[in-house]
């Protein structure tokens, strides 16, 4: 019989199920559970004040896509590649939504793709989104707080967010949305452990992993900063997390997480 990965409390993980909340990042920022090393996920039906990039509003209708929160301590992740969580995180639910693709025998799992830092687009359209908070001590990330939006089974859209798209829409029906939470965990505590192994070259690896599925990998289209608009290619994401564009002259352009804007 195939195994299942099990959303049951865990030596490795606990879990904690609430039906409404302002947000799950804020919960869990504010939960007290001293000298407990496990993971902590959260799931909401529902978020009053859900938050996206750049203090944005996350839109989601109650019970239909996946609200959720991951408070994680790595045991030996250095602080020059912190952005390695961002990665883990944004991996795991790219798989996670690919794997619905092939359950239901729908061509569409390579179609998912990583929009620097961490959106996840299918095509032109963003399916989720992923907020992280990092806490360091010293020369270590201490812990990490990701909270994760992910479109699944609702249709319509009343914000003004330009590009919204749900798994349901893709696949042409709806999705148990526990299912994906399943396959998420089951991908994300894969990529946990071998970050905690402190071996460089996993990290390596794990970036390696991460520029194959970026999109607009090596194609030219339109960016902008703080200077205006221009033309570029996507050519490389460093291990720090800064975005490497060459525009049209050959200049290479190195920029920090909202340094930059992709135009779509």
């Amino acid at each position: 019989m195939e195994k299942h990965f099990c959303l049951d409390d865990s030596p490795m993980f606990r879990m904690i199920e609430l039906d409404e909340v302002d947000s799950t990042n804020n919960f869990l920022r504010h939960l007290d559970t001293p000298g407990d090393n496990r993971m902590t996920l959260v799931t909401a039906e529902f978020q009053t004040a859900g938050r996206g990039a750049d203090r944005n509003h996350w839109e989601s209708a109650k019970g239909e896509n996946l609200l959720l929160s991951l408070r994680v301590m790595p045991s030996n992740l250095p602080a020059r590649r912190m952005f390695a969580i961002s990665e883990v995180a944004a991996l795991a639910v790219r798989e996670s939504l690919a794997s619905q693709c092939s359950m239901f025998n729908v061509q569409c799992s390579m179609s998912f793709s990583i929009k620097w830092p961490n959106d996840i687009y299918f095509g032109d359209s963003k399916v989720a989104g992923i907020l992280i908070e990092n806490d360091l001590q010293g020369a270590l990330v201490q812990r990490s707080t990701i909270g994760i939006g992910i479109n699944i089974n609702q249709r319509h859209f009343l914000s003004d967010a330009p590009n919204p798209r749900s798994l349901a829409d893709i696949v042409g029906h709806d999705v148990e949305r526990r299912f994906v939470l399943e396959q998420f965990m089951e991908n994300f505590t894969h990529y946990m452990q071998q970050i905690d192994e402190g071996k460089e070259d996993a990290l390596d690896t794990l970036h390696e992993e991460y520029k194959k599925c970026l999109y607009r990998q090596g194609e030219e289209h339109t960016y902008s900063d703080k200077e205006g608009t221009f033309r570029a290619i996507l050519t490389d994401v460093e291990p720090t997390g800064h975005l490497i564009l060459q525009d049209t002259k050959g200049k290479q352009r190195r920029y920090e997480f909202k340094e930059v804007k992709y135009e779509i």
